[in-house]
Formats: C-alpha cells, sequence, structure tokens
C-alpha cells in the first residue's frame, strides 16, 4: 500500500468551509477588520439615520451657529444652527443609498451579465456589448449628467409628484434627483466592470468543466450563470467592493457642484456651504467633518479592496 493510498482520500472542501476559511483569513489582518469596522460604523449610522442622529437634518437653531464642538452638538454646528453630527450622518445615508444602488445596478445587473455574454457567446455579440463599453466610456459623465439635470429634472420631478397625487403618497416627488443621479453612475458605471468580466471569461470558457456542461447538454444561461460566473466571483468581489468607493467620490462630487442630490444633506453639499476663506480661517469644522467621514469611508473601503485581493487572489493562498 502506497503512502498515499494510507492516507485516505482528500478532504472536499464545501462552499461554506471555502467561505469560512476565507473569513478567517481577513479576520487575522488588522488592517481588513479596521476597513470593515470603519464602513460598517459609516454605512450604519446612514441605514439608521433616523433612529440614531441627534435631530432632523434641517433643524436649526439660530441662536448657536458656527459652534464649535461641545456637549450638544458634538461636532460643532453650522453657518444656520444646524448640528453636524446629525448632518454627518444624513449625508452618510445618501451615499449609503446611491453607492449601493448603482454598483448594484450598474455593476452587478448590467457589467456582470454584459461582460458574462461577450466573453462567452463572442462573434457578433461580444462586438455589440464592447462597443456600447466604449461609446458609454468615452462620453464625459459629468457632462451628461449636467445635460440631464438641465432638460429632465423638471419634467422628472412633475412625474414625480403625479405619482404621489395618484397613490397618496408625498416622498415620491422628493427622490427625483436621486433616480435621476443614479440612472446616470450606472448606465457609465458598467463598462469596466464588463470588460473585466469578459477578459476573465475569455479564459474560462475553454475549461473542462465547460466542455463537460456542454457535452452534458447544458443551456447557455445555465453554463453562464451557474459554472462561469461563481468562478470569477472573487475578482468580482474585489472589484465592486473598489467600486463603492469610485460611486461614493462621484456622489460627492456632482453634490459639490450643485447637480446632485437636492432636498437631502450630501457630504458634497456640506463641503460646498463651508467653502470660502472666512469659514476656513475662522469655523475649519464646517469643512472637516464631511471631509473626514467621506475620506475614511472612501479609504476604508480601498483598504478593504487591497486586501481582499490578498485573501482571494489564489497566487497569494
Amino acid at each position: 500500500m502506497s503512502v498515499f493510498e494510507a492516507a485516505g482520500p482528500l478532504p472536499i472542501q464545501t462552499p461554506t468551509a471555502r467561505r469560512v476559511r476565507v473569513l478567517r483569513r481577513i479576520a487575522r489582518r488588522p488592517v481588513a477588520v479596521i476597513a470593515i469596522a470603519v464602513i460598517v460604523v459609516i454605512y450604519g449610522a446612514g441605514l439608521l439615520a433616523p433612529i440614531v442622529a441627534p435631530s432632523g437634518f434641517n433643524e436649526s437653531d439660530l441662536l448657536h451657529r458656527n459652534e464649535g464642538p461641545s456637549w450638544d452638538h458634538l461636532l460643532g454646528t453650522d453657518n444656520l444652527g444646524r448640528d453636524l453630527l446629525s448632518r454627518a450622518i444624513w449625508s452618510a445615508q445618501t451615499t449609503l443609498v446611491i453607492s449601493v444602488l448603482s454598483v448594484a445596478a450598474g455593476g452587478l445587473a448590467l457589467g456582470v451579465t454584459l461582460g458574462l455574454l461577450a466573453g462567452y457567446l463572442r462573434g457578433p455579440v461580444d462586438y455589440v456589448i464592447m462597443r456600447l463599453a466604449e461609446i458609454f466610456h468615452s462620453v464625459p459623465t459629468l457632462l451628461l449628467l449636467l445635460i440631464i439635470n438641465a432638460s429632465l429634472r423638471d419634467r422628472v420631478e412633475e412625474w414625480g409628484q403625479s405619482l404621489d397625487n395618484l397613490t397618496g403618497q408625498e416622498w415620491i416627488a422628493d427622490y427625483a434627483s436621486y433616480f435621476l443621479v443614479l440612472v446616470v453612475l450606472s448606465l457609465f458605471g458598467w463598462p469596466g466592470i464588463a470588460r473585466l468580466v469578459r477578459s476573465q471569461v475569455l479564459a474560462l470558457r475553454q475549461s473542462e468543466y465547460v466542455t463537460a456542461a456542454l457535452a452534458a447538454g447544458a443551456s447557455t444561461p445555465r453554463i453562464v450563470f451557474q459554472h462561469l460566473l461563481p468562478n470569477v466571483s472573487n475578482l468580482l468581489i474585489v472589484a465592486l467592493t473598489i467600486s463603492l468607493g469610485s460611486v461614493a467620490l462621484a456622489e460627492v462630487g456632482l453634490s459639490f457642484l450643485g447637480i446632485g442630490i437636492r432636498d437631502h444633506p450630501t457630504f458634497g453639499l456640506m463641503i460646498s456651504e463651508a467653502v470660502g476663506l472666512s469659514n476656513v480661517r475662522e469655523h475649519p469644522h464646517l469643512i472637516l467633518v464631511p471631509g473626514f467621514f467621506i475620506s475614511a469611508l472612501v479609504l476604508s473601503i480601498n483598504l478593504l479592496g487591497d486586501q481582499l485581493t490578498d485573501v482571494l487572489s489564489p497566487r497569494r493562498r
């Protein structure tokens, strides 16, 4: 009996066992743990803003304008007497909604699906999808949002108001600006993910398990979504994680320029309201508070993406 026969068959790792192993590797990395903690705190505060925020985002106290940190206002107040901590928490909610929904719609729904189809089907399908990706990638997102903002915002708000009247709701029209920003960021956020997925699928489409599935009569959707997609999931997790940071920065930049979210606080709007030489000199906390929150969030997302690259990369296991 050989040594290998005596040792018995090698254990087969289940998907659950692989996930546990990945989580253990992440838990042994202090940078990853700290990054996850920061992301959970900021996004969690945004998700629970109605509960954890000390006050509403527009509640003002004109008797306490431009005050520094105190027990009543832990991060101070702005020029209208609004609590900066509350404004930051509500701004985190805006960033959470925009970044998660944009990545889900643009990165997952469009980018992954089109990338899988382009890489597996090739031919005319691949050509059309990649040419569309090049067209969307070549159009300046900021310019397009300016055009959409000028031509469609009023119309979308009218549609929202009509839906409010039809359904008896009072919130749909308030989220018209969310809809516009989400549509633009989703439509122009999928080409990078699609190219990444396509390149991986092109390398995997000749694999033995794909050939075996074809020989067994598996349909194209089954091969694409049940065989190829799981084998690019590690790369997708890293790419989508980093995309969250990019979308968050894009939302902040658009709000800073005044063409992003309306009627709701954002980090970009807070920075825009604090810009000014006198504010920076006399009330630096007005710009430091939103700047700190968005910097900490984006830095943590990027650090987590780097750590996930190390953990999930087959060459570094």
